[in-house]
């Protein structure tokens, strides 16, 4: 699988920690930066990412910053593209599972690196369960769209 991977200073480290374990697995990562601690600011790095992953050109993509959040945030952005902010490995299976996430976001100051790398496996290997989760899915791309998500609701 072809993993996006967009980061900021202060997730370069984890980034490089999941591209090896991401190679390790058998995927292909595309790193789209940044390329070291030195200070920057995630939005350059992470909206390529998740356009990478809504263009079709990756499957999915993991993102990193101190916290994961703001990263999550401009990932979000991106119409197409369900970015999951994963803390513990219970928030990424269900990110899977639920939410059939496209997008990882961890924070590196906050989680520790071994559950970090966990959260990683956990999340590729997890299928999205689709039947009523689907349907979540379909009124979120609607909502998206600026459609009204009622009308998929009410289809069931």
């Amino acid at each position: 699988m072809k993993i996006a991977l967009g980061s900021d200073h202060a997730g370069y480290r984890y980034k490089e920690l999941v591209k090896a374990l991401l190679v390790e697995l058998g995927h292909e990562p595309v790193d789209f930066g940044t390329h070291s601690e030195e200070s920057t600011d995630y939005p350059l790095y992470v909206r390529p990412a998740a356009e990478a992953v809504a263009k079709g050109e990756c499957e999915r993509a993991v993102v990193f910053g101190g916290s994961g959040n703001g990263e999550a945030m401009v990932a979000n952005k991106v119409k197409g593209v369900r970015c999951a902010l994963c803390w513990n490995i219970e928030a990424a299976r269900l990110a899977r599972q639920h939410n059939d996430a496209n997008c990882l976001s961890l924070g590196q100051r906050l989680i520790e690196q071994d559950t970090a790398l966990e959260i990683v496996r956990i999340w590729l290997s997890t299928e999205f369960d689709g039947g009523r989760h689907l349907r979540r899915i379909r009124e979120m791309a609607a909502q998206e769209s600026g459609q009204d998500a009622w009308e998929i609701a009410r289809e069931g």
